[in-house]
């Protein structure tokens, strides 16, 4: 294969890569924003793109986050690439502050309580969820019980605040970092334009510059015309 990667990476060299990168967050960064503003695509278009991904990163659907941007980038005819760049929004580095917002917020909306800082008890919920999907599969191939009480308190008290929480930080995030990112990708694309202009019009002018100048005789063939009028 010729994009195979030589050196294989173990699992856990790829979630190291996943929580940190090899070359810092800040170099992963700014290449995405490099590969944004290269998009060949409207200024707008890329915004709406960006603002997609943004909130997606405001949903419970971790893993999905992608597919999630792609539906709303099609939604408001944003650009998909910019769409799933913008899904880096949510990162390690991130994901904690969304998702205390979104689980405060939800809570809010819905009139129900959130124990701040009660992260054993979110993680246990997560692992009561995790425990009923194992449970309830092997129940498919063998005489176990399924189990549905992990799953519907981690739905009561995580999933659901969550989701009905992350659309209003999630729209706040899309609108502010599409306002933000338009007029920063229509002045990078007139400022691109204007520098390949500057180029194809100084190659025009060499060009021209060397078809104006004359073909002047070699100066053997000068001298060997001479000697034969003589």
């Amino acid at each position: 294969m010729v994009f195979k990667r030589r050196d294989r990476r173990s699992p856990v060299q790829v979630a190291s890569d996943f929580v940190y990168p090899r070359g810092g967050w800040t170099r992963a960064f700014h290449y995405v924003k490099h590969r944004v503003r290269r998009l060949p695509d409207t200024p707008d278009r890329i915004a709406r793109g960006i603002g997609a991904g943004v909130f997606a990163a405001f949903t419970p659907f971790y893993g999905l986050h992608f597919l999630v941007a792609a539906i709303g980038a099609r939604l408001f005819k944003g650009n998909l690439l910019a769409a799933l760049s913008g899904t880096f929004f949510g990162n390690p580095l991130t994901y904690v502050p969304i998702g205390v917002i979104c689980l405060q917020t939800g809570h809010f909306l819905l009139g129900t309580e959130y124990e701040e800082g009660d992260t054993q008890g979110l993680m246990g919920k997560f692992a009561n969820a995790i425990g009923d999907l194992k449970n309830n599969f092997l129940a498919l191939f063998t005489d176990r019980v399924a189990d549905w009480h992990g799953l519907a308190q981690f739905y009561d008290d995580v999933f659901y605040p969550y989701m009905i929480g992350g659309i209003i930080p999630g729209i706040v995030a899309g609108v502010l970092c599409y306002y933000l990112s338009l007029p920063l990708i229509r002045t990078y694309q007139q400022r691109r334009r204007a520098r390949i202009k500057a180029k194809f019009d100084q190659i025009k002018r060499l060009a021209e510059e060397t078809a104006a100048v004359p073909l002047s005789k070699p100066l053997g063939s000068a001298e060997k015309s001479t000697k034969g009028i003589e």
